[in-house]
């Protein structure tokens, strides 16, 4: 009796487990689905880092009229978003010069907003190069700027 008990207890762990082929089957399921889903969620981390590079770039632009609101002028290119944060040290050097940020924004792929002074699309530039950091491109490359 002890024996067959043992066989029957035996028997019964055994089917308790999943097979390799049911193991497969699960895992090439979880492939599928995610070779669906992710290439759509990645789109949405594009879209996302653009908004936020519009975003910033509108914040930019407002703290630079609030500069030119207190000194009668724009930073000069060489000057740079930097005068938003400190005062210039090179000239000309602004008469009521007061910080608007506390710190200039990286854009959303960690690179410095470019500044142009006078602008080629505008009285004033600020613009990101988009997700390769290169000049022109297209959908997430594309030049993110004041202009749009």
């Amino acid at each position: 009796m002890k024996s067959l008990r043992h066989i029957a207890q035996h028997a019964r762990n055994a089917q308790r487990g999943f097979t390799l082929i049911e193991l497969m089957v699960v895992l090439v399921i979880i492939g599928v689905l995610a070779s669906l889903i992710v290439p759509s969620v990645l789109d949405r981390v594009d879209e996302a880092k653009v908004t936020a590079a519009r975003t910033d770039v509108n914040s930019l632009v407002e703290a630079l009229k609030r500069y030119r609101l207190d000194n009668q002028r724009y930073p000069t290119s060489e000057q740079g978003l930097q005068a938003l944060v400190a005062k210039p040290t090179t000239g000309p050097i602004p008469p009521n010069w007061k910080p608007t940020l506390d710190k200039l924004p990286n854009d959303p792929w960690g690179r410095p907003y470019q500044f142009a002074n006078p602008g080629v699309k505008g009285p004033i530039d600020v613009f990101s190069y988009g997700a390769d950091g290169q000049a022109g491109g297209e959908g997430k490359d594309a030049d993110i700027g004041s202009w749009q």
